[in-house]
């Protein structure tokens, strides 16, 4: 394809992806849409709308890759008890709405929406059953990808602003269980670190069942690309907020326009130019550090992580990426992280 003609198809399908996707990844951050939700400015009904409709996409998507589970495209990366994520939408939806989880399915809200779905959603599931009952699966794992690293990158930043917006932070998870990942190979609830893993994980999957074919290579691009069109459909149907907001967490840098595919960053040249000097406990060496020294404070170390995340965004939404600034990001947040433990 000639949109493709400058990547370099020897290149793992993960880095294609992620390099790949940038242009789309950045278009749907500016919509308005995707800045009503990531901000928690949607109407309460608006937000579980959303969620309803993101669950009919999950549904579609994690029937189609139980179906394929045994392809080889698909194989490396299917792990429903780490990623599916529709069962903890119905959860987050119930929640929301207050209405059991037995009833859900036959609501008014639900039954509208899943019967009569807007345009853009059925457009959306009937590329899912398509690709799920054409004679070549492989293309899901452009729609996996798209979702679930999503889901795993900025859609972490995104669960705080949500939860400050609807009341949910004193609810012990119930209503943001969507966002919620389990630590791979079990044992807990998944932090900063453990989703890095998971990212390892899932992006040396697609790379294992994906191989040298550059053929394939190109339709799982190009389908992610759809992906992310799609999404963009999602947010379009979403209704403009009622009533002015809430105002943000207090303390906290503005979050990430959207939580879909794996975020690229800043290039090197864009962290050297001009260096911020950052606090001397910081720039230590995590042996120096001692967890009970009056420089370092948890809560400190916690706002310089959440400042790191939020700038990676800012920067991505400027127009600056590159590979070697994700790796960069992703170690140092990871090192943080481990001075938490």
């Amino acid at each position: 394809m000639a949109q493709f003609e400058d990547l370099d198809l020897s290149l793992p399908i993960a880095t294609l992806l992620r390099d790949g996707t940038a242009s789309a990844h950045q278009s749907v951050e500016s919509t308005e849409g995707a800045g009503w939700l990531t901000r928690g400015e949607l109407d309460r009904e608006e937000y579980a709308r959303f969620l309803i409709m993101l669950w009919s996409v999950y549904d579609t998507l994690e029937h189609a890759l139980e179906k394929h589970a045994s392809h080889p495209v698909l194989s490396p990366t299917y792990n429903p008890t780490l990623l599916a994520r529709s069962a903890s939408l119905l959860a987050d939806i119930s929640h929301i709405l207050d209405i059991p989880t037995r009833d859900l399915k036959s609501s008014p809200l639900f039954v509208s929406i899943t019967t009569a779905p807007p345009a853009n959603l059925a457009e959306y599931t009937s590329r899912l059953k398509s690709l799920d009952d054409g004679p070549d699966p492989g293309p899901l794992l452009a729609h996996a990808y798209v979702r679930y690293l999503g889901d795993l990158s900025g859609g972490q930043f995104i669960r705080r602003r949500v939860a400050h917006a609807y009341g949910l932070e004193d609810d012990a998870g119930a209503g943001v269980a969507f966002y919620e990942f389990s630590k791979l190979g079990g044992g807990g609830s998944a932090g900063i670190g453990d989703m890095k893993k998971i990212k390892e994980w899932f992006r040396s999957g697609m790379n294992a069942g994906v191989g040298d074919d550059e053929d394939l290579k190109v339709t799982i691009l190009a389908e992610a690309i759809k992906a992310f069109e799609l999404n963009n459909g999602l947010f379009a149907s979403l209704r403009a907020p009622s009533a002015t907001p809430p105002p943000p967490p207090p303390s906290h840098l503005p979050v990430p326009q959207t939580h879909l595919g794996d975020p690229v960053t800043p290039t090197d040249p864009v962290f050297e130019e001009k260096p911020r000097e950052l606090p001397v406990q910081i720039l230590q060496r995590p042996e120096d550090l001692q967890r009970t020294d009056s420089l370092v404070s948890v809560s400190s170390v916690i706002s310089f992580i959440i400042a790191l995340c939020a700038a990676h965004f800012i920067l991505v939404v400027g127009g600056f990426t590159g590979p070697k600034g994700w790796e960069k990001l992703e170690a140092t947040q990871e090192w943080v992280a481990g001075l938490l433990q």
